[in-house]
This record gives structure tokens, C-alpha cells and sequence, in this order.
């Protein structure tokens, strides 16, 4: 009996995940959407309507397949969009508050995917953790604790779901980690430089450390060997555990910092909270107790939630109904990343399927990006003026990339156009800046022309600098 309580003990410390974990989880899942909506919506008709770069017959023609399964994409309109980014805030809300969490990830999940399907050359790395990890916080109980349907239990949970939400955690490191050992420039510590050379990316501090090599050298090496490292994060537990999940929180707040990344840097912080041991969560819970009971004495306390001591060998199962579709989706994520390595073979991948290889999570690996490019977008008025149409896009060369582009969606948008078999996108591109100035100003554009200039990077200087013109056409009407 002592040997069973004992190997109880060591699951639970390791796979059992404390609810007020789970709870942080939700509220950061909530949070971090409302964000990504918030950024978003700036460019609602730019990115979501049928007058803007992606109407739903191009989206269709291109992606004739994902633009059938998008509710964004059965109307065109202004009204339908924001009315669906309203729907999907309401959600968001629903879960920082605690407010049928399951069900609010089970809606925000489908909404998110929806969003995401309406303009795919808009995502990245942080769009499909988000996915995930919204999917699997429907399998878990997101509202034991620190919400409004707080229940109060003390119970660590353990079952196949919370295993499957950190093995997904943990594949986005060793995925990562794998492909950068791959790569020659993460060996030679030179990865975080070219990274760094290129202006599109860096924001913030990143250009005050653009030049600093040594520093950038060994910046490369500690991420890497963190990545490594990530396995660890199932197998330790207590104060080791913690400082290896502060270490990953750290890097990912100093990306935030110093590169374009959108809500990936955010996201990939929430995805760690889970892992955070009872003890952390304990000394939160103390100090924020006289916070709380102000509140209580608000809004009153509806179930006690008293309890903040959690059992280090209690653990509560989830339903059988729960663990069987855990069970599967947590099946299909092993094969899913090993496929990406190419370690297997998935029954069906070819040509005409989804390759794994090229839905992994490559960040930068296994060769660093090492190209900066921007957009010069010149129009043609009736009067013969030649005008700059884009926000930020200079005729001549800019002194700082990143500020010719509005903003990380732009620059997703814009750099999935440089791609092989974009023509159409990009005709649709200038056809959308004829429209948009002739929507903003008195005069009328007869022409459009969008040049893309790219410089490669190189670690003893300026490389030599390319122009090629993606779009020269004639405005509509």
C-alpha cells in the first residue's frame, strides 16, 4: 500500500494539474483572445469583408476547401463580422469569468477556427497553439476554482486530458528543439543574430540589441539549451519545476519585447501556467486573499471555493466520455508531431493532403529567417500625381522596415504574398488599394503598382538588395 500511495504521489505531483492552475489557464486563455480581437479589428474590413484584400470568391478560389468551412465566410458584410467578433468577446468574457467554462472553450474554439479559416496567410505559430488550446481546455474542468461557477474543490485533476494538454504543450518545445539542432546556425550560435538583422521583425527593444553580437550569441545558446530542457517540465516537480517554467516565461516575455510575433508570445505563456505547482498557487492565493474578500463581500461567494490547500496525492478523474475523446485527440497529437519530424508516415498524407512537415512548429528552425523585406506601393492618379498608398510605405528607402507595416497582421499578410502561386492574392491587393484611396479621397487612381524590395541579411554588413514588382495593373473602372 505505502509503494501504491507513493506512485500516486509522483503521478499527481507531475500529471496532476492544480485547479487554480487550470483557472489561471482560462482567465489567460479568455484574455489573450479578447487581445487578438482587439488588434484585430482594426483591420475588420480590410481582412474579413468581401471589399477588402480576400473576398469570399477569392478565398474559395484559393482555398476551396477551408473557405466552405468558416462561418465568418457566409456573409461578406461589415455587420456579419462584427457581429461574429462580438459573439466571440462575449465568449472570451464568459471565460476570465468563469461563466460555463466548458462550454464557453467548446464555442470559442469553433469561432476561433472559424476566424482563422476566413484569411489563412494571416496566421502563425501563435494562432494554432491557441486552437489547441482552447480544444483541449474543453476536455478539462477550466472552472473548479476563480470563477463564477466555482465548485471549490481541492482536488488536483488528473486524467488523460490534462496528460494530452501538457504533452501538447511540451511538443511545441521538442518539435522546436529538434528542428533547431537541425539547423547549422542554431549549432553556431548565429541564429538569434540573422534573426535580429531583420528589421521587418524586430520592434522595441529589439532594435536597440540588433547590433549587439555577443550578447545575441549567447541569447541563441540559452534558448536552445531551454528547449532541450522542455522534457523536464513533465518529469521534475516543486521549486524545479517552477524555476524551468519562469525560464521559458522569461524568454517568451523578452520575444514580446523585441520581435513582431503577434499574441504567439502571450499565448505560449498561458500555456505554461498549467504546469505551476500547488506552492505557487498557495502563495498567490495568500496574498491576494484580502482582494478576494472585498470582492466576496460584493458579489457574494456562492460555493465557499474556501479550500487552498491542495492534497499532494489526491487526484479527481475526469468522465469516461471525456478520456475517450482525450484519448484520441492526445493519439493523434504524438502522431501528428512525430510525422512533422518525419519520424512516421500517416496513412494518406501525399500531394493532395495536409503535410505534416509544413504544419509544424518551426519557428526559426532549422534555418533562420535571413531576408528583411518591405512594400513600395505607388498609385497613379487621373491627374497624373504619383502617390504612396500604403501606411508607412516610403518610395525610397525607410530607415526602420518594421514601421511599414501597420501592424502583425499586415506583415503576415504581406510577407505570405512574397510565396510561389500568389498571383491572384496579389492582383486583389492592388485592386484593394485602388478601391481604398478612391473610398478616401477626392481624387481617382488609374493605376497601381506594389514593388517588393528584400535585402539579405548578412552578419558582416548589408546584403545586396533585390526589387521585384508583385503587382502593376490598371484600377478598376
Amino acid at each position: 500500500m505505502t509503494d501504491t500511495r507513493r506512485i500516486r504521489g509522483l503521478l499527481a505531483d507531475r500529471l496532476g494539474v492544480d485547479p487554480r492552475a487550470l483557472a489561471a489557464f482560462r482567465i489567460g486563455l479568455g484574455v489573450v483572445l479578447l487581445l487578438d480581437l482587439a488588434l484585430r479589428a482594426g483591420s475588420l474590413t480590410a481582412f474579413y469583408t468581401d471589399r477588402g484584400v480576400l473576398p469570399r470568391s477569392l478565398l474559395r478560389a484559393t482555398y476551396p476547401t477551408l473557405g466552405e468551412l468558416s462561418l465568418h465566410a457566409l456573409f461578406g458584410a461589415l455587420w456579419w463580422q462584427a457581429l461574429l467578433f462580438a459573439l466571440t468577446a462575449l465568449v472570451a468574457v464568459a471565460l476570465v469569468a468563469g461563466v460555463h467554462s466548458r462550454a464557453a472553450a467548446v464555442v470559442a474554439f469553433v469561432l476561433v477556427v472559424s476566424l482563422h479559416l476566413r484569411n489563412p496567410p494571416l496566421l502563425n505559430a501563435g494562432d494554432s497553439l491557441l486552437r489547441r488550446l482552447l480544444l483541449w481546455g474543453s476536455l478539462v474542468p477550466l472552472g473548479a476554482r476563480w470563477g463564477y461557477d466555482a465548485a471549490g474543490t481541492d482536488e488536483r485533476v488528473l486524467s488523460v486530458a490534462t496528460v494530452g494538454l501538457y504533452l501538447q504543450v511540451l511538443a511545441v518545445y521538442v518539435v522546436n528543439a529538434v528542428l533547431k539542432l537541425r539547423g547549422d546556425a542554431w549549432h553556431a550560435g548565429t541564429a538569434v543574430r540573422y534573426v535580429f538583422g531583420v528589421d521587418a521583425l524586430t520592434v522595441g527593444l529589439g532594435d536597440l540589441l540588433a547590433g549587439q553580437a555577443t550578447l545575441l550569441t549567447v541569447g541563441a545558446y540559452a534558448w536552445l539549451a531551454l528547449l532541450v530542457a522542455s522534457p523536464l517540465l513533465l518529469v521534475t516537480a516543486g521549486r524545479a519545476r517552477t524555476l524551468l517554467v519562469g525560464a521559458l516565461v522569461g524568454g517568451h516575455l523578452f520575444m514580446l519585447a523585441t520581435l513582431r510575433l503577434g499574441v504567439f508570445p502571450l499565448v505560449s505563456v498561458v500555456s505554461l501556467l498549467p504546469f505551476l505547482p500547488a506552492s505557487v498557487w498557495d502563495r498567490i492565493e495568500r496574498h491576494a486573499r484580502p482582494l478576494r474578500e472585498r470582492l466576496l463581500d460584493r458579489v457574494g461567494d456562492r460555493r465557499g471555493d474556501a479550500a487552498t490547500v491542495v492534497p499532494a496525492t489526491v487526484a479527481r478523474l475526469e468522465p469516461p466520455s471525456t478520456q475517450a475523446v482525450a484519448a484520441v485527440l492526445l493519439a493523434f497529437v504524438l502522431a501528428w508531431n512525430a510525422a512533422s519530424l518525419g519520424l512516421v508516415v500517416l496513412p494518406g498524407t501525399g500531394a493532395d493532403t495536409v503535410d505534416p512537415e509544413q504544419r509544424r512548429w518551426d519557428m526559426f528552425a532549422p534555418v533562420p529567417v535571413q531576408t528583411d523585406a518591405y512594400y513600395v506601393t505607388v498609385g497613379e492618379t487621373a491627374a497624373g500625381k504619383r502617390v504612396d498608398l500604403f501606411a508607412g510605405a516610403a518610395t525610397a528607402s525607410p530607415s526602420d522596415v518594421d514601421a511599414t507595416y501597420p501592424g502583425h497582421r499586415w506583415y503576415l499578410y504581406q510577407q505570405h504574398l512574397r510565396g510561389p502561386g500568389t498571383e491572384a492574392l496579389r492582383d486583389r491587393f492592388g485592386a484593394y488599394l485602388c478601391e481604398r484611396w478612391d473610398r478616401r479621397h477626392d481624387s481617382r487612381l488609374v493605376r497601381v503598382e506594389v514593388t517588393l524590395v528584400t535585402q539579405q541579411v548578412r552578419l558582416d554588413g548589408a546584403g545586396p538588395t533585390r526589387r521585384e514588382t508583385l503587382a502593376d495593373r490598371p484600377c478598376p473602372g
